[in-house]
C-alpha cells in the first residue's frame, strides 16, 4: 500500500492529460544522454562517482489547432516517454522512469521546451542493512519530473529528423518515506524522431477577443493533504494538512496571478520535534523543547498557467509563524490543477524548500 500513492499521482496525470482523440499525426523518439549528478545538498557527495548516462523512447501526438488552447499555445504535441538512467554508482544503481509530457514550440517551431511527469523506480533504494548510503531514495517507485530543452529539426532525411539539448530529470519521493535527499541529474542528449504519418495543415482561425478573459476577483479555498515523514529514518509517515486560502486575477487567456496564505498541520514535525528534543542536550545549538508548537504559516505569491481544463500553479512563500526552526524560511509549491467543474478543481503539487521535497499534496478546492 505504501507505493500506491505515486500510482495515484501517476494516473491523476494521466487522466489530466488524456482528451478525446482526434485524427493527428503521430511521431516517435529515439536519443541517448550523458551529463552530471546536480549536488544541491552536501548529504549526496558520495553518491556522485561518474557521469550518469543513459537513454529515452518517446512516442507523440501533433496537434493542429482544431481545439483553441492549440492555437494559444503554437500547436503543441503531447506524447508518453520512457526513460532509463544509469547513475554510475553503487548505492543508487539505476532508474526507469515512464511518464507523460506535453511539448511546447518557439523560435519557428525550431527550438522545443518538453515538460514530463510519471512514476520512477529505483534498483537500489535505501535500505537499513544492505544499502544504508543511499540516502537519496528511500523508497523503490518515486515521482519523476524531467524538462527538455532542444534545437529540433523534421524530414532531413525523408521522415528522419534530428533534435538534440539538455535534460534535467529529478527523482524523488516527496518526503513520503525518509531518507530522501532525492537525485537531479542535467544531460545532454541526441536523438532522431520519425514521423509515421503525414503531415496536416494547421488551422489558423481568429481567436476570441481578450475581452473574453476578463473576469472580477476569484477566491480560492485549497485543501491539501498527503502523507510524509521527518528527515530521519524510522520516525513514521504521519498524515498532513495543508489549507490555502488565496485570491487570483485572470490576467489573459493564459495567466492568473495569485495572493493568499498558507497553514501547514504537518503532523509528522511533532514526531521530528519530540527526537530532537531527546537526541540532543538543553546546551546543544540544535536543541528544541519538546512543547514546541509544529505549526507554520505562510503568506505566498503565485502564477496559474491555465491549459485547457488543465493548469499549471507555481507558488513562492515565506513563513510568518514558524517556532521551530526546521529548514528555511522560504518555500515553493509547483503542481498541476485539473478543473473538474468550473469552479472546482483537484490537483496534484509538490511543496518544497529549495531543492529539497517536504510533500507530494494531494488537493481539492473550490474557486469561487
Amino acid at each position: 500500500m505504501k507505493n500506491n500513492f505515486f500510482f495515484l499521482l501517476f494516473f491523476f496525470f494521466l487522466f489530466s492529460f488524456s482528451q478525446k482523440k482526434e485524427k493527428s499525426s503521430t511521431y516517435f523518439d529515439a536519443q541517448i544522454f550523458r551529463g552530471n549528478i546536480y549536488k544541491h545538498t552536501n548529504d549526496i557527495s558520495h553518491l556522485i562517482t561518474g557521469h550518469p548516462n543513459g537513454f529515452m523512447l518517446s512516442y507523440n501526438w501533433k496537434t493542429f489547432g482544431k481545439k483553441e488552447w492549440q492555437q494559444i499555445y503554437n500547436y503543441p504535441d503531447y506524447g508518453v516517454s520512457f526513460h532509463y538512467l544509469d547513475f554510475k554508482n553503487n548505492y543508487l544503481g539505476h532508474n526507469f522512469a515512464l511518464g507523460i509530457h506535453y511539448n511546447f514550440y518557439f523560435f519557428n517551431r525550431n527550438l522545443m521546451f518538453r515538460i514530463s511527469q510519471g512514476i520512477g523506480i529505483t534498483s537500489n533504494p535505501y535500505d537499513k542493512e544492505t544499502n544504508n548510503k543511499n540516502n537519496a531514495f528511500g523508497t523503490r517507485v518515486m515521482d519523476n519530473t524531467y524538462a527538455l530543452l532542444q534545437y529540433k529539426k523534421e524530414n532531413i532525411f525523408g521522415k528522419i529528423g534530428l533534435q538534440a539539448g539538455f535534460m534535467l530529470t529529478h527523482f524523488s519521493n516527496g518526503r513520503f518515506k525518509a531518507p530522501n535527499s532525492g537525485i537531479n541529474t542535467i544531460v545532454l542528449n541526441l536523438g532522431l524522431n520519425y514521423n509515421l504519418d503525414e503531415e496536416q495543415e494547421f488551422i489558423i482561425d481568429s481567436l476570441p477577443s481578450k475581452e473574453r478573459y476578463k473576469e472580477r476577483i476569484k477566491y480560492n479555498i485549497a485543501f491539501r493533504t498527503g502523507i510524509s515523514e521527518g528527515p530521519v529514518p524510522a520516525l513514521g509517515q504521519r498524515q498532513f494538512y495543508h489549507i490555502g486560502l488565496y485570491a487570483d486575477k485572470r490576467i489573459g487567456r493564459k495567466s492568473a496571478l495569485q495572493l493568499g496564505t498558507d497553514v501547514f498541520l504537518s503532523r509528522y514535525l511533532k514526531e521530528y520535534i519530540q527526537f530532537v528534543s531527546v537526541a540532543f542536550p538543553k546546551n546543544h545549538k540544535d536543541y528544541t523543547d519538546s512543547n514546541t508548537d509544529y505549526k507554520r504559516i505562510g503568506l505566498f505569491v503565485g502564477h496559474e498557467l491555465f491549459i485547457n481544463k488543465l493548469s499549471i500553479e507555481t507558488q513562492l512563500g515565506y513563513y510568518i509563524y514558524k517556532p521551530f526552526d526546521y529548514e528555511t524560511d522560504i518555500y515553493q509549491r509547483v503542481g498541476a490543477k485539473y478543473y473538474l467543474y468550473k469552479n472546482i478543481f483537484t490537483g496534484l503539487g509538490l511543496k518544497t524548500h529549495g531543492g529539497r521535497a517536504e510533500a507530494i499534496e494531494a488537493t481539492l478546492g473550490i474557486r469561487l
